[in-house]
């Protein structure tokens, strides 16, 4: 069993993240990413989008959900990938951190599985240089980069 689906237990020793926490990790070209799952209402299937003019180049558009208008980002120019993808799911995450009228989604390749991860599986080292970035977890059979889902990150 590899370090990211381990059981969740207890620890006595922690790092700067506490306690074991959930993820759900999905695709953006060939890499894999995840955030805390506690950030996300729901996945959805990627739809047709307006485009929105003078809008920031990370924002593909907006699309109606259950009568909430969603911004639509894609987390491939926010994280600088140029590679293509499939682009087949949206990632709606909770607004109750931001306005409480905005809805926020990023359109992901693919949604993998949520994983239960032990802070101590988890390099941290790798974020100096990007705020977004939690950390690095390492399995035996992958790296999956942590990253945090702050819609700021737009203006």
């Amino acid at each position: 069993m590899s370090d990211v689906e381990a059981e969740t237990k207890p620890s006595e020793e922690t790092n700067s993240l506490g306690k074991d926490t959930q993820v759900l990790e999905f695709a953006l070209a060939d890499e894999t990413y995840c955030v805390n799952i506690d950030e996300i209402d729901e996945i959805v299937d990627a739809g047709e989008l307006t485009t929105i003019p003078n809008s920031p180049q990370a924002v593909e558009g907006v699309m109606d959900l259950r009568g909430r208008t969603t911004s639509i980002i894609d987390p491939k120019k926010l994280f600088d990938i140029d590679a293509g993808g499939e682009r087949n799911r949206i990632i709606v995450f909770d607004g109750g951190s931001s306005k409480a009228d905005e809805n926020i989604g990023w359109v992901v390749d693919e949604v993998y599985k949520v994983s239960d991860v032990d802070p101590d599986s988890v390099d941290q080292a790798v974020t100096s240089n990007d705020e977004s970035v939690i950390g690095i977890i390492k399995s035996d059979e992958k790296f999956v980069v942590w990253v945090e889902p702050d819609t700021q990150m737009l203006s």
